[in-house]
């Protein structure tokens, strides 16, 4: 019996009884659109958040003060006051690969302009910012070394801030807003940059010389600094980079070998890691959902291909009588199994494509369905049919003709 009749005689005997085949596939359906939904959800929300990393600037480094504690009460991450403006300016003469650097001061705040107010990040930065960050002054200007070094009073607002202080799309360079009892003079506007890595609102920030924001703003003498904002030359220096950074800080922060580090250095590609790791074990965790159901589909085959071998013994005996070999009924019922299978998998990508699409269009919800998924979600539908189907297809095949003629 050849290839071609055996696929003939396995779809005209499933087209015999289409409900009983089309809901046979439905289980086979629903689980391949779930695995195209989960992994395009995955997949999306990965790329997301690489994006979004990305855009906080170009092959950041990180370096964060640790944590201060005294008779047992810990500070918290970022509190230690060892790490210092000094720390700048040896990283920058002793780390080539330090393209930008740029100290750090950050508060939060009530800003008050006129008769409006509005709670924000106040970001005490550096001149050499906006290039770390990659990020363009929409309208005036950005502050100069002069201003960091006097601890001028002057402030470029993240769009947000300007749009809820001075209302959308007004020209705020010029005006005064008041932080505590401190006067700025707003001297530019920041091009909209949208989410930040961590989800935050980029552009509902502040920015400030950072000496004036740790003079001003906290009270301090301006040696102590929050963290230092690193971009390295290139992508391929980043590690190398990092490695020297924390070099140079455990020696002039005086730490022993074997000691702890008093501060932390992060790269973007540690925070992409984290991030996309946890993404990872929920898409994970949907998905082994999505096969289960995929499996509760191949189960619901096996079962229908009994019932239907035992329907067709009559059939079966016929066949084996006229001539039909034990792997002819074999391959007949395992090509119906496969049919079963691959044709509700197709059905199911359709469906995993636009569900993924609906999300994406009513629910701005990232979702892409990478070329891969569809390979392994067909061909996993196969083996479902391959697996569950040859249990019922040798049982056909090991019938006895005579005893098949008489079955009533």
């Amino acid at each position: 019996m050849t290839l071609l009749l055996i696929f003939r005689t396995a779809l005209k005997a499933l087209g015999r009884n289409k409900m009983r085949t089309a809901l046979t596939m439905l289980g086979m359906i629903i689980g391949v659109a779930a695995v195209i939904t989960m992994v395009a959800l995955g997949t999306g929300a990965q790329e997301e958040i690489e994006t979004q990393i990305r855009s906080a600037g170009t092959n950041l480094i990180m370096v964060r003060a640790g944590n201060w504690s005294r008779g047992g009460v810990s500070g918290g991450m970022g509190s230690s006051p060892r790490l210092k403006v000094k720390d700048v300016a040896a990283i920058r003469e002793q780390v080539p690969g330090a393209q930008y650097l740029s100290a750090t001061v950050n508060t939060r705040d009530q800003v008050i302009a006129g008769g409006q107010n509005w709670y924000t990040r106040i970001e005490g930065v550096d001149v050499e910012f906006p290039l770390i960050r990659f990020w363009e002054v929409d309208d005036g200007d950005f502050f100069t070394p002069t201003d960091v070094a006097s601890a001028a009073k002057v402030a470029v607002l993240g769009s947000v801030v300007r749009d809820n202080l001075f209302g959308e799309g007004v020209d705020a360079v010029g005006q005064l807003i008041r932080i505590r009892n401190q006067s700025f003079r707003v001297i530019g506007i920041m091009e909209a940059k949208g989410s930040g890595s961590f989800g935050e609102d980029q552009d509902d920030s502040i920015f400030a010389p950072y000496t004036t924001v740790q003079r001003k703003l906290r009270g301090r003498d301006g040696t102590n600094i929050s963290g230092i904002t690193i971009s390295a030359r290139s992508a391929d220096e980043i590690q190398e980079v990092s490695d020297e950074i924390e070099a140079v800080l455990r020696v002039e922060h005086e730490l022993i070998p074997g000691e702890d580090n008093d501060f932390m250095v992060r790269t973007q590609d540690d925070i992409t890691s984290m991030r996309t790791g946890m993404t990872q074990t929920m898409t994970m965790f949907t998905l082994a959902i999505a096969v289960v159901s995929l499996i509760v589909g191949g189960i619901g085959i096996m079962n229908i291909m009994l019932v239907s071998v035992t329907e067709r013994t009559r059939e079966i005996g016929l066949r084996m009588a006229v001539g039909a070999k034990g792997k002819d009924v074999l391959w007949q019922f395992l090509v119906e199994a496969i049919a079963l299978s691959l044709v509700g998998g197709m059905i199911g990508v359709g469906f995993g494509f636009a569900v993924s699409g609906g999300l994406t269009e009513f629910l701005q919800w990232p979702a892409r369905v990478p070329p891969d998924a569809v390979v392994l979600s067909v061909g996993f539908a196969a083996v479902i049919g391959v697996v569950f189907g040859f249990y019922p297809a040798w049982k056909g095949a090991q019938l006895d003709p005579i005893e098949s003629l008489r079955f009533e």
